[in-house]
């Protein structure tokens, strides 16, 4: 069964007439025709009696309420998708972690807001790893995270690297570690650790880490809170690794400090994460190149100062 069967047969029931029917379509009476054996075919029993005015059969009766059903849905679905690649997206789902959503998120969503005023959007902070699934399940527009080249593998997957940035050591004044001006991994060994929870880019980041370098952490705090980790490392000899833009809170904190980790073995690559079919659709294209160019003129004006 093809559309342009049910489109001829609801012409006919209409006008009453093929050759009418036919002009109503586009198409030639013979085609018509051909399109509604075919269909009556499909379906097992004539839908018309042909006459000098032609009628429905019972059958045709009936069906005639589901073929209306049907080519009204394929309108209603065809008027969406146009208004979907013509810009009038009715929401923009992005997920982000913490100090993206902190820092460099802000400016640029009041950018979009006044562009596409009618988009609702939906900003939600989520661990890396986690954003990364939720985009392939589709339940999202777009990542901006820490890279995980497992989980954007995919062809359809579009990675555009933002930034980089070094992963530094928070810890509390009064720790033990507070007199060196630049810690290692084994300095770390063996001291209690807040950690992201699972399935953020830094908790897998700092175990890997540990692991190929045969080290061990102490016990282990898990929160996903950045002022949680400043509230739980303030109070003693408990530290955390984080990327340095997650501390710039920290930093102006009298009660922590921050080392630099000399031998970290890469730094962290931050990234937006989309998909190629997302990119056609004008408002997250908006919004993805707004976040390029924002991040661009930050280091720009960082280099310059």
């Amino acid at each position: 069964m093809r559309l342009e069967q049910l489109q001829a047969f609801l012409a006919i029931a209409g006008t009453g007439n093929f050759g009418q029917a036919a002009k109503q379509c586009g198409v030639t009476q013979s085609t018509v025709s051909r399109q509604i054996q075919s269909l009556e075919t499909a379906i097992g029993t004539p839908l018309f009696h042909r006459s000098a005015q032609v009628k429905l059969t019972l059958a045709g009766e009936r069906f005639l309420p589901y073929a209306r059903k049907i080519c009204s849905s394929w309108d209603n679905a065809k008027a969406e998708i146009t208004e979907l690649i013509s810009g009038h997206q009715t929401e923009l789902c992005v997920a982000a972690i913490h100090s993206v959503c902190a820092y460099h998120l802000p400016p640029v969503l009041q950018q979009f807001c006044r562009r596409y005023p009618d988009t609702q959007l939906r900003i939600t902070s989520l661990g890396s790893d986690r954003a990364l699934k939720v985009l392939r399940d589709n339940l999202i527009d777009v990542a901006i995270v820490m890279n995980n080249r497992f989980l954007t593998a995919s062809p359809d997957m579009v990675v555009t690297p933002l930034y980089q940035e070094s992963i530094e050591v928070l810890i509390g004044k009064t720790h033990p570690l507070a007199a060196a001006e630049t810690l290692h991994w084994h300095d770390l060994a063996n001291y209690p650790q807040v950690v992201f929870k699972d399935g953020y880019g830094m908790q897998r980041y700092v175990q890997e880490q540990l692991v190929q370098q045969g080290l061990s952490s102490g016990s282990t705090i898990e929160l996903n809170s950045l002022d949680a980790f400043r509230g739980v490392v303030r109070q003693g000899d408990m530290l955390a690794l984080l990327p340095q833009s997650a501390l710039v809170e920290a930093r102006r904190d009298p009660d922590l400090l921050v080392k630099p980790l000399a031998d970290a073995a890469e730094i962290r690559g931050v990234v937006l994460v989309t998909t190629s079919d997302r990119l056609e659709i004008p408002p997250i294209k908006y919004f993805c190149s707004q976040i390029v160019k924002h991040l661009s003129q930050q280091r720009l004006d960082a280099l310059s100062a």
